[in-house]
């Protein structure tokens, strides 16, 4: 009986302990810091309790979050019942103060305050709020504490400020109304209605021009979306239209397990609106319509649409909302249309079909077929002229492009064939690597007439150009060409800004045909062209082999009064050259048994054709020198015979020479 009696008092002690610390002023002061500490902890805001009255059968809570947001609750409550009559008051008037608990950037007010009846099995909540400046009243059903039911009416909403209380940029406003009747919200047992309406929207363009560059007219928009809930079916429509949209949609989804069978219609006028959910730099008009059917495992989109007036239709198939696989067929797209939607300039007209077959649509194991055709190519040659300051415009040029593509994970290979009445450009194995963005592909270019170059050579040429070579673009850029050319060869290699080219066996009348001059030297030409792209800046040194001259006046006359047969004369020698943006020193010296043609620093001007130039001829011990200055379209030309002067074929040649050289330049 002792040790009964002693377990009683030490169990009415610790009842005595746990009443006086839960149910009494003296308790309630203790246990209250460690609950406002406990508060503290969780939220992250330097909350204050002001208020903590707990007895047997009531309580009363004042929560200050913040000076300008308080909670409040105060009721009856049973212990052995576990009944409970709650009233709640929540006054948030400067959310901007909870930023750290909700975790954004959030701006507005909340007021609501209501009841909350029932016990732990059966619990209702009815209150009204002010919520985003609209009247809405709300009940609430709990069945051991899990929402069962949930009827709302929300009148005149501001999406403005819900907006700011979401902590997103007010891109939009509009007046919001809903009628929410879940009479059962349970999975599986769905049972309710949803009828939502906005009123009065428009779209912010003076945000969205300052923060997305997109510059749309004003817009008014509407949305209704009716839904109806039945056990596990959601049969819903959905209405969203605008002077610059339209989108449509209806069906019904199963939430668990997720399938859906969906009808839906996009009718957009203007592809920039949507930009803030897309973030894609896209314009113009787009429409779609189709189906999309199945489940979360599989589930199968298709469509058609007249995307920059083509003829598109396209099947995507998702698996667990990934893409999957696409088939898609696009027939005859405006090419200046597509230009125009992905923010191009007016580089081209044309007809632009794409065959896309992706049989795996993964990103990590890419797998399909891309056939690209361009038909009716027209080049917008003014534009094109005047964006790259072209000094003369280009010509008109037609095009046709054919290419196809295989995609094989993190590679895609590409043959490529450019036809233009320009040139011809054809890639067979162009590689690229999605990973590191890499390209290596061969090329083969091909001119039949370099005059209609003028364009971008200033320079009046003939004949034509056959060159090929790789590419490779990774960190450096490397360029090699090959091309038989001037009944020689050249090779060239660029590594990022630096060129270098190597001649070999040009012959000089070829060169001289090419470039519109006139054809009184043959010879072989070998040599090396170093030039620095980005610095402007490079040398040329080249060797002349076996050159013979043409018939020409001066040489003529030279022979006639018995000086020398220059004809029969077989010269070799060298050409230097400096090259510092458009400046030019360039020094020539050819030689044979008898005579000698030498200039030194010769200065020339490639972009004002400005020429300085001093050249000595000797034949047979016999000097003639030459001064030309002024420019290579209309070069000043002084000649000094020197004792040839004093025979009347000095007089003679002094006029053929000058003659000669000004048809030279």
């Amino acid at each position: 009986m002792r040790y009964t009696a002693i377990i009683s008092g030490i169990f009415a002690i610790i009842l005595f302990g746990i009443y006086t610390l839960a149910f009494t002023p003296l308790g309630n002061s203790i246990v209250a810091p460690f609950i406002e500490s406990k508060i503290r902890h969780e939220t992250k805001i330097a909350s204050k309790l002001t208020t903590f009255v707990l007895n047997m059968s009531s309580f009363e809570i004042v929560l200050e979050l913040s000076p300008s947001n308080i909670v409040s609750a105060n009721g009856n409550y049973s212990l052995f019942s576990r009944a409970f009559d709650i009233a709640y008051r929540a006054k948030l008037d400067q959310m901007s103060d909870l930023h750290e608990l909700a975790g954004v950037p959030i701006i507005g007010r909340i007021f609501t305050e209501g009841h909350i009846k029932g016990d732990m099995d059966l619990m209702q909540i009815d209150g009204l709020s002010d919520i985003t400046k609209s009247e809405t009243t709300y009940h609430i059903e709990l069945t051991q504490l899990r929402p069962t039911s949930l009827l709302a009416k929300v009148k005149h909403a501001d999406l403005l400020s819900l907006l700011q209380l979401g902590g997103q940029k007010p891109y939009a406003s509009a007046q919001v109304d809903m009628d929410i009747d879940f009479k059962n919200i349970m999975p599986h047992a769905l049972d309710g209605v949803l009828h939502l309406q906005t009123h009065n929207g428009k779209i912010d363009t003076k945000l969205m021009r300052s923060d997305f560059n997109v510059t749309i007219p004003e817009m008014a928009f509407s949305m209704n979306v009716d839904a109806k809930l039945e056990r596990e079916r959601i049969d819903f429509v959905y209405a969203l239209h605008s002077n610059l949209a339209k989108i449509e949609s209806s069906g019904k989804i199963i939430p668990q397990p997720f399938s859906m069978n969906v009808k839906y219609n996009l009718d957009i006028e203007e592809l920039a609106v949507l930009k803030p959910f897309t973030n894609a730099s896209l314009r113009g008009p787009l429409n779609i319509l189709g189906e999309a059917k199945g489940t979360k495992e599989r589930l199968k989109i298709d469509g058609k649409s007249d995307i920059c007036a083509s003829n598109t239709n396209f099947v995507l198939e998702m698996k667990d909302f990934k893409p999957a696989t696409l088939q898609a067929k696009m027939d005859n797209l405006k090419l200046e249309k597509v230009l125009y939607m992905i923010q191009q300039p007016h580089y081209a007209e044309g007809l632009l079909s794409l065959d896309v077959d992706i049989s795996d649509a993964r990103s990590k194991s890419l797998k399909g077929n891309i056939k690209t055709n361009i038909t009716n190519g027209l080049l917008d040659s003014q534009y094109i002229s005047k964006a790259f300051a072209f000094k003369s415009e280009m010509p008109k040029t037609l095009f046709d492009l054919s290419a196809q593509s295989v995609l094989d994970a993190n590679s895609i290979q590409t043959q490529v064939t450019l036809n233009t009445n320009l040139a011809t450009l054809s890639m067979q194995k162009l590689l690229f690597d999605t990973n590191d963005t890499s390209i290596n592909t061969d090329y083969k270019f091909s001119a039949q007439n370099l005059d209609a170059f003028y364009f971008l050579t200033q320079r009046h040429m003939r004949g034509a150009l056959v060159a090929e070579g790789r590419v490779k673009k990774s960190k450096d850029l490397d360029v090699t060409l090959h091309s038989n050319i001037m009944s020689g060869t050249l090779e060239a290699k660029l590594h990022n800004d630096e060129l270098y080219a190597e001649l070999k066996s040009l012959q000089t009348q070829s060169i001289l045909h090419t470039l519109l001059y006139p054809e009184i030297f043959e010879a072989s030409l070998s040599g090396a062209f170093a030039y620095n792209l980005l610095a402007d800046k490079g040398t040329f040194e080249a060797k002349f082999a076996d050159g013979l001259f043409s018939k020409n006046e001066i040489f003529t006359l030279i022979k006639h009064y018995g000086i020398l047969d220059m004809y029969a004369e077989r010269f070799h020698g060298d050409i230097n050259a400096k090259i510092n943006k458009e400046f030019i020193v360039a020094s020539l010296e050819l030689l044979s048994n008898k005579s000698s043609i030498k200039t030194q620093q010769t200065k020339l001007n490639s972009k004002t054709k400005a020429i300085d130039s001093e050249l000595d001829l000797v034949v047979n011990n016999n000097p003639i020198s030459a001064s030309i200055q002024g420019t290579t379209d209309a070069p000043k030309v002084s000649v000094d015979l020197e004792r040839f002067m004093k025979s009347k074929a000095g007089d003679a040649v002094k006029k053929e020479v000058n003659k000669f050289l000004k048809g030279l330049f």
